[in-house]
């Protein structure tokens, strides 16, 4: 089935019917007892009190997803074909509730609706790509020297922690939980504290679409609890994390400590986009304003624009008059572009780079403002004569602040983008086919987009270099992270 590419009217009072842990199949309460509040970020109203897991609960969940992976069990023993089967229903169930999933992940997120509802429908693309993998992950046969027959045995890692953010929940989860089930492992995920209850919804479509008990557990929580608790399990094979850069160091370290986990990391940015003189103005302004679209809230953000000397002016003026035009408002406000940031720590940290750019000379061409004190909403900010020693010039902002510097050359532009410890995607604008690919060859960067920026695909790898992480989720990469290879060699009569 497919999806309307015009959402329906969100509503916001969609009910709230999933709060709870969710392990072999069923839904728990904490064994603490405790609960956490989940606040609307356009509100900060209380949207639900939520089961807060901890070790104790993912002591448990690993118990169950380890059960479900040993040998002879229901999924250890299901057919790759079945497998992918039940990964089909799962994309058409995500299809089905579309609107309802959409709604819960503007409640407690903030995005606009129909941006929700556009990633919740691309969500059951990214599960449904992996549905078609299964019966096809396959190893070699390898001619080496002797009587020996060798080949290779792809095989699944076994209990895989899954930890995602809070900025895009709903496709977060397909990415990961896609093509780990694909490859036959089974899950613990726990989703942000921020944003818990869409997670727990998929988990009951995950339970309708037929999966074993204990193939895949949620588990909401805090980080230094819960989210320790799965870097630091022995019994955990893998983890994959999705955040920031910090968290990416910490939870290294844990796998370090405990098992030697495999991890893929998938961290933070500080993404250039670069447009040449000769330029599609108009086209490169709207990619670039793209930063806005989650309140700035995405790792690939186009947070560093470098515009060639000819035509800065020029782009400035674009740029800042597509900024004052953006609508900014609550998730279901008919024409809303922007919604809020995630929660208060996030605006403070915004404001504090804003005020921070002022100070060290940066020109506010419009926004830097809290809009009202009801809700975590910042104006879309635009900063004109941004310097690369500026702190909204090195850090991750997280925030609508578009920030344009001024360049002249490919040379320098190249070394300016390369300038960061951080990695993850980069844009360029230009005519000239010879300078494109010259500077995608050239920049540090796991993504390249050329006359374009944000476009992702299921099948295109995804990733980022230096501190944006390590690994690559997506694509047949992001499948054979969830592998191990195995090399059989057989001994032979003779080398006939």
């Amino acid at each position: 089935m497919s999806v309307s590419l015009d959402p329906p009217k969100g509503n916001p009072n969609t009910k709230i019917n999933y709060t709870k842990i969710f392990i072999n199949n069923e839904f728990v309460d904490a064994v603490s007892g405790k609960t956490f509040p989940v606040l609307n970020p356009a509100t900060e109203k209380l949207i639900a009190q939520t089961a807060e897991g901890d070790k104790a609960d993912v002591d448990k969940a690993v118990a169950a997803a380890k059960k479900a992976f040993a040998r002879g069990s229901v999924w250890r023993s299901m057919d790759a074909s079945a497998r992918g089967a039940l990964l089909y229903k799962l994309a058409d169930l995500i299809e089905e509730n579309v609107n309802e999933l959409a709604n819960l992940e503007s409640i407690e997120n903030g995005k606009p609706f129909p941006t929700a509802y556009q990633f919740t429908a691309m969500t059951a693309h990214f599960v449904r790509y992996y549905a078609g993998w299964t019966d096809k992950i396959h190893g070699t046969t390898i001619p080496v020297d002797g009587n020996s027959f060798t080949l290779t045995r792809k095989e699944p890692v076994g209990v895989v922690g899954q930890i995602i953010p809070w900025n895009y929940p709903i496709l977060m989860f397909g990415l990961k939980v896609g093509p780990a089930l694909a490859a036959g492992c089974t899950l613990v995920v726990k989703p942000a504290e921020q944003t818990p209850l869409t997670s727990i919804r998929l988990a009951q479509l995950v339970k309708e679409a037929g999966f074993p008990p204990g193939v895949v557990n949620v588990v909401p929580g805090y980080g230094p609890t819960a989210g320790a608790a799965i870097s630091h399990h022995p019994d955990i094979a893998k983890v994959a994390f999705t955040g920031s850069s910090e968290v990416g160091h910490i939870i290294l370290k844990a796998a370090g400590e405990s098992n030697l986990k495999r991890v893929t990391l998938e961290l933070g940015g500080k993404s250039p986009l670069v447009v040449f003189d000769d330029a599609d103005l108009d086209a490169a302004v709207e990619d670039a304003y793209s930063l806005f679209s989650n309140a700035g809230q995405a790792c690939i953000a186009p947070s560093r624009v470098f515009v060639q000397s000819g035509v800065y002016d020029k782009f400035v003026k674009k740029a800042v008059a597509v900024a004052s035009a953006t609508k900014v408002g609550d998730a279901f406000t008919p024409g809303c572009q922007q919604g809020p940031q995630i929660d208060m720590d996030t605006v403070d940290k915004v404001l504090g780079l804003i005020e921070s750019a002022k100070r060290e000379g940066a020109k506010l061409e419009t926004g830097g403002k809290r809009i009202k004190s009801n809700g975590y909403f910042i104006e879309p900010t635009v900063f004109s004569n941004v310097t690369d020693n500026m702190r909204i010039a090195k850090e991750e902002i997280f925030g609508p602040v578009q920030s344009i510097f001024k360049f002249d050359t490919l040379e320098e532009v190249i070394q300016r983008s390369n300038d960061t410890n951080y990695g993850l995607a980069a844009g360029v604008f230009t005519k000239n086919i010879e300078v494109a690919l010259e500077y995608a060859k050239a920049v540090e960067a796991g993504n390249v987009w050329v006359n374009r920026y944000n476009a992702f695909s299921p099948q295109a790898p995804f990733g980022g270099y230096k501190e944006s992480g390590m690994g690559r989720e997506m694509g047949k990469e992001g499948l054979d992270a969830y592998l191990e290879t195995k090399t059989i060699s057989i001994k032979l009569p003779s080398n006939h």
